[in-house]
């Protein structure tokens, strides 16, 4: 299994990698969209639906909306509004709310577990701030420098990927205390440090090769910390709502790895709070 995770990572990585810098902004975001009803799809098992197919139908046209309330051209989408900041604020709201789901699980998990359209809910916040979060990421500058916000883009993965490994190693060696048994027994508080620290090293280091500024070292270092808290509660979000519905991945597209929710769970918190920080509050 390990092997295979490996394998797929290594293909994944450079096509990852370049359709973040390749792509021309039309096609980036008719990728992201792609992966992000992909996202949905596999959410639909979280639903209790009838029909996954039906399910489909008001993400997809709530996210063709969302199209007509926010621009979809790079210049315009660079320039950030009260449409903007509503989205990202939405995003980030979403995830704190998350993290409680997560830590009170599943003590008070009933009133959610039994509401079809809560858990349906709960996809769109997802995967709607998660989509928009991305393409503002990568429409900043667009003008001036075409790269920069695919340098942003790609900054946020390699913090997430650094978290990750980070993680595993920090939690192999020193992994005592349980961050949130009920869900992912695997995980430990030595895990989180580990992770946030080599995402820390990592983001110092990837920001100064790439040329992006922070206003001074605590903004960076309070962007990444708090990033990579989302990223980790983005998991283990997916995870809870795997758990409820007595699923072990969320799809068998990726070998090793499962389904695109299983590899972007991180990133469909990380990007959007990362956006929300970096953009504008801090």
């Amino acid at each position: 299994m390990l092997k295979q995770r490996i394998l797929t990572a290594l293909v994944l990585a450079p096509i990852v990698i370049a359709g973040i810098f390749l792509l021309p902004f039309s096609g980036f975001m008719l990728a992201l969209a792609g992966i992000t009803l992909a996202g949905f799809w596999e959410w639909t098992q979280f639903v209790n639906t009838r029909s996954r197919a039906l399910a489909m139908v008001p993400p997809a046209l709530i996210l063709l909306a969302s199209c007509f309330v926010l621009p979809t051209d790079a210049m315009a989408l660079g320039a950030l509004t009260t449409s903007h900041h509503t989205m990202l604020t939405v995003g980030g709201v979403w995830w704190l709310l998350a993290c409680l789901l997560v830590v009170t699980y599943p003590e008070k998990s009933g009133f959610w577990t039994r509401s079809t359209v809560l858990r349906y809910c709960f996809g769109l916040l997802t995967l709607i701030p998660f989509f928009w979060g991305v393409l503002m990421l990568r429409a900043v500058n667009y003008a001036e420098a075409p790269y920069y916000g695919a340098k942003l883009v790609m900054l946020v993965c390699l913090m997430v990927w650094a978290a990750d490994s980070g993680a595993y190693f920090a939690g192999k060696r020193f992994g005592r205390r349980k961050m949130a048994p009920k869900v992912s027994p695997n995980k430990t508080l030595e895990g989180l440090a580990g992770g946030v620290l080599l995402a820390v090293i990592v983001a110092w280091g990837a920001a100064e090769v790439l040329g992006i500024p922070f206003h001074g070292a605590g903004a960076l270092l309070s962007t990444v910390v708090l990033t990579v808290i989302a990223s980790v509660f983005g998991d283990l979000v997916e995870s809870m709502f795997k758990r409820v519905s007595g699923i072990k991945d969320s799809g068998q597209i990726l070998p090793g790895h499962g389904g695109i929710l299983d590899r972007i769970d991180s990133l469909t918190a990380a990007l959007p709070v990362f956006a929300l920080l970096y953009l504008w509050l801090i």
